[in-house]
């Protein structure tokens, strides 16, 4: 084991850095973590989050690191890149040695040589992780140059190769964008190029694709597998879906609170699970192949519920064809509850404020569905499809350029401002970010109350406090939760606050906007789980919105498949994944990753 030296300011010092992380033995691990341990500091006492695991990362090998939020993966890998606030947090290891160089105790000066140029780090929200005000190619070569002596020209010309390499379109162009101009695979690739930029021995991959639409990340996932094996780097990929472990990973590492409970190869792990918790994630995954009643979840798992596996889940939980059959019967038998026809929303294009239109983005090109009461209508797409522009439309919370909206024989499009408050009453929205949907300054309680308050529904204080502590139960919260700011909250918690806020008015119509998207599959086994019984429970329609086909087929019982703006195909859900027509549809029911 080599110690360097605190002083590496100069140029010999530095090619001694490389020079010594060069010399080591290649065959050894990249990256051996031994006993690492991580305290934070809480009411001024320390909180040990991170209880003394150990892993390696081997050159040409992927790392997977699976488990829910909180479980200590991220600030596991912030800590071996030195990045936790030393205010706040503390680390202690037995060794951290990355090429056999033992970096546990090196100084912000000699970090500085090894993130970037040894590892590199690839964060989960590229929109916070990219400097807003500065172009994209400037962010990237800036990494370049910090650690390269390179002029301007060579590190622009290695940024556009770069921006080639990562298959972005028009590299020249993105170089001069800033991050808001692009997309969100688009920006995950930039972040992806500013990680590779010095050629680092080890990626560290965190949540990289969890928000991505799932051809989107596909396409990410093969681009890190043709990146890895062009330059033989390890890789840590840090994720809470087991599907995409099994698309990327050799090996896999499952951690819950802050331990390392199982871990082996990529097959040993997920075809043989011994642990109930990595079980119970692997259960909790919507299927593809069969319907369930309800989704098990990780905690039924720990507490011995499923001891039986798979089999004592289908016996219990599994919807029969005809059972199914029956129950679409009943409810097509109806009138619809929503009809569009020929819905369209258009955005105008401009060239200067006071210039003539001269073309449209065609949002919502001509869409027409049918919605029956008690159905679940999925919507799918990629990212840009129309998906939520067609759910506001259909609330006129954008106003539709043409085609017509029916609620209950109501012509909704008709409708003027006084009557649409009410109609509003009748149809909800479930916005895709809670946090961002939730004022941080207001209480949730008095949140969930304000609708009562504006339709009129409660005016009394006491009666209407009362009300929102039965609505924070039926989403399966407590009552004493009323007077907490929406920070103090999960993810998945601050999602049942929103539901319980759609409720509030009594709807019939309820639009779910991407509602589970960037949840962990356990809690978004839960959201699920209970949106279906409050479905069941308050006789609800839903339109439900989202990008994960997995998570669609289990809710839907018919779906809309959309393109640039079009249906391209609207079928049964179990028709439509079974024999999709469309080669669309074939495309992302393809981009599904892994284990189904």
């Amino acid at each position: 084991m080599v110690v360097l030296p605190e002083n590496n300011n100069n140029p010999a010092k530095r090619k001694e850095i490389i020079c010594i992380f060069a010399s080591n033995n290649m065959s050894e691990p990249l990256l051996q973590i031994r006993n690492l341990k991580i305290d934070f500091r809480q009411d001024d006492e320390w909180r040990e989050v991170v209880h003394g695991i150990d892993f390696d990362v081997y050159a040409s090998r992927t790392l997977g690191i699976v488990g829910e939020s909180g479980s200590g993966k991220s600030v596991s890998n912030l800590s071996v890149m030195h990045l936790l606030n030393s205010k706040v947090s503390r680390t202690k290891a037995d060794a951290m040695l990355l090429d056999g160089v033992d970096i546990k105790d090196f100084n912000e000066k000699q970090m500085a040589e090894v993130r970037g140029k040894r590892i590199a780090m690839i964060f989960q929200e590229p929109m916070t992780s990219l400097n807003p005000v500065y172009r994209c190619g400037y962010q990237v070569s800036e990494m370049i140059r910090q650690h390269e002596k390179v002029t301007k020209k060579d590190a622009r010309d290695r940024v556009i190769s770069l921006f080639t390499q990562v298959m972005l379109p028009r590299p020249e162009a993105i170089y001069d964008s800033y991050p808001h101009e692009l997309s969100g695979g688009q920006k995950q690739r930039v972040m992806i190029a500013m990680a590779i930029a010095c050629n680092p021995q080890i990626l560290i991959a965190d949540e990289p694709t969890t928000a991505l639409d799932v051809t989107v990340q596909k396409e990410i996932l093969k681009l890190l597998r043709k990146l890895q094996q062009e330059t033989g780097m390890g890789m840590v990929f840090i994720t809470h879906d087991l599907g995409v472990v099994s698309e990327i990973a050799d090996d896999v590492a499952v951690m819950h609170n802050g331990e390392i409970l199982e871990k082996g190869s990529v097959k040993q792990v997920l075809e043989h699970p011994q642990h109930p918790y990595t079980k119970g994630l692997l259960a909790c995954r919507p299927p593809m192949k069969i319907r369930l009643k309800k989704l098990p979840i990780v905690k039924e798992f720990l507490d011995g519920q499923w001891a039986g596996g798979k089999e004592q889940i289908l016996k219990e939980l599994q919807i029969t064809p005809e059972e199914r059959r029956e129950r679409l019967q009943k409810m097509y038998n109806q009138q619809p509850l929503l009809k569009v026809e020929h819905l369209q929303t258009w955005y105008p294009l401009k060239k200067g404020i006071f210039a003539k239109v001269y073309d449209h983005v065609k949002a919502v090109d001509d869409v027409s569905i049918e919605v029956f009461e008690g159905e679940t209508l999925g919507l799918v797409g990629e990212s840009g499809c129309g998906k939520t522009t067609l759910g506001r439309s259909i609330l006129r919370l954008l106003e539709p350029t043409g085609g017509k909206v029916f609620f209950d024989g109501t012509e909704v499009t008709a409708l003027n401002a006084k009557e649409l408050r009410e109609f509003r009453k009748q149809a909800q929205i479930v916005f895709q970010d809670p946090y961002s949907s939730l004022n941080p300054r207001i209480r949730i309680g008095e949140a969930i109350a304000e609708p009562l308050k504006v339709h009129g529904i409660e005016t009394d204080r006491k009666k209407c406090r009362q009300m929102v502590c039965d609505l924070l139960e039926q989403v399966g919260l407590e009552a004493a939760h009323y007077d907490r700011y929406p920070h103090e909250f999960s993810g998945g918690q601050r999602q049942r606050i929103c539901i319980a806020r759609a409720l509030a008015v009594n709807p019939r119509l309820v639009i779910c906007d991407e509602s589970v998207s960037a949840l962990d599959v356990s809690v978004q086994a839960q959201v699920l789980n209970l949106l279906n019984r409050l479905k069941e429970e308050r006789h609800l329609t839903y339109i439900f919105i989202s990008h994960d086909l997995s998570v669609v087929r289990f809710m839907s019982d018919r779906v809309l498949v959309m393109y640039n703006g079009k249906p391209v195909e609207y079928n049964d859900a179990d028709e439509l994944f079974d024999h999709p027509q469309n080669d669309y549809t074939k495309k992302l029911i393809a981009a599904l990753p892994g284990i189904q």
